[in-house]
């Protein structure tokens, strides 16, 4: 199972959740962290999410944490690059680990979507 972590600052949580349904079928089958502001608005869609802390409040290190454990396969989130975040310490050191354990980032929908398009053409491959 692929597990994924999904976040959004809080002007990109309506891209998150129309990310999120527009790819609900292959999401449907990963185990999906969020944050918890991002996870609640997930779950209203229907879908089981493992809520970490918010952002501001450490969410985005538990995610960190969890990447760098082996324990998280994506991380896509919706930065929102026009406005000042506190937590900005946390999202730089999030993005650093990605690149450290070679993890997939997607930081808009036209990332995101390539990559669940990349990873589900990949497991058709070894599928058949």
């Amino acid at each position: 199972m692929i597990n994924i972590a999904l976040i959004a600052h809080d002007g990109k949580k309506p891209e998150m959740v129309s990310f999120v349904m527009r790819n609900k079928t292959f999401l449907s089958k990963t185990k999906i962290f969020a944050t918890g502001t991002t996870g609640s608005h997930i779950e209203k869609e229907g879908f089981n999410v493992e809520k970490l802390l918010s952002g501001p409040r450490g969410g985005d290190a538990q995610i960190a944490a969890l990447l760098a454990t082996g324990n998280v396969d994506i991380v896509i989130f919706f930065r929102d690059p026009l406005d000042k975040h506190p937590h900005e310490p946390d999202v730089q050191m999030l993005m650093r680990l990605c690149d450290v354990h070679n993890i997939p980032l997607a930081t808009n929908p036209a990332s995101g979507n390539y990559i669940l398009k990349g990873i589900a053409e990949s497991l058709k491959e070894k599928e058949g």
